[in-house]
């Protein structure tokens, strides 16, 4: 799919020194594994929760995301629903998949001279696991975790520190997710965003969120890579 949409400059003209990326649901096929932990969860812990509810919260802080499916009952069942997903999501990482370009996209960026920085805020032992699904660490620059910030997507606390890792200038990074709240913390740290649409969510609401431009995937953002370094 062609980037359907664009603000005046261009991603790669100049191209930028350090691209910053989301993993769920961006690099790394992981975002149903997360619903279906949940949805198990709340209904383990007596308060189920609709599929399609969770889908809309996912890559939001894990106490965000309680706190908008919980609502009032937050308090009786969200540390135990926590646990309980994280139980239910590491007994299904045997599923997890490099979403379609993922790990020949950053291998292009990193082979270009362009520092590739993972900014994530999942826990450690869940990045380990995705780190492995990639197996791509010769590409990367640096990574995050939860242990570097208190706070999640949509605060741009996670931003600033990969943006710090990289050791860039706002001006000289991007940030490509797939979740409206990767591309809100961007905007809140003054970065420019792109986003692809393998979390589920529409092209609509990326673009709304302030998404520079959206594609379908990691493939079609390393095919507009390439095309536009061929043409400079």
């Amino acid at each position: 799919m062609a980037p359907t949409e664009q603000r005046a400059t261009t991603l790669w003209s100049p191209a930028p020194k350090a691209v910053l990326f989301d993993i769920d649901g961006t690099l790394v096929d992981s975002n149903y594994l997360h619903v279906d932990a949940w949805a198990r969860a709340f209904e383990k812990v007596g308060h189920p929760v609709e599929s399609w509810r969770i889908h809309r919260s996912i890559g939001l802080d894990s106490d965000r995301l309680l706190d908008a499916l919980l609502g009032d009952e937050v308090d009786e069942f969200g540390d135990r629903a926590k646990d309980l997903h994280s139980e239910f999501y590491r007994a299904s990482t045997g599923r997890l998949r490099p979403l379609p370009g993922a790990v020949e996209l950053l291998h292009a960026l990193s082979d270009a001279g362009v520092r590739v920085v993972l900014a994530t805020s999942a826990p450690k032992e869940e990045l380990e696991i995705l780190l492995g699904v990639l197996d791509s660490d010769d590409a990367l620059h640096a990574t995050t975790s939860s242990d570097d910030v208190g706070t999640a997507k949509p605060e741009p606390d996670i931003v600033n520190v990969a943006l710090e890792r990289a050791g860039v200038d706002v001006s000289e990074a991007l940030f490509v997710g797939d979740a409206v709240w990767d591309i809100e913390a961007a905007a809140r740290a003054s970065l420019g965003a792109i986003g692809v649409r393998t979390g589920g969510i529409s092209l609509g609401e990326l673009m709304d969120a302030g998404a520079l431009q959206v594609f379908d995937d990691a493939a079609a953002v390393l095919a507009d890579f390439e095309s536009r370094r061929a043409d400079q």
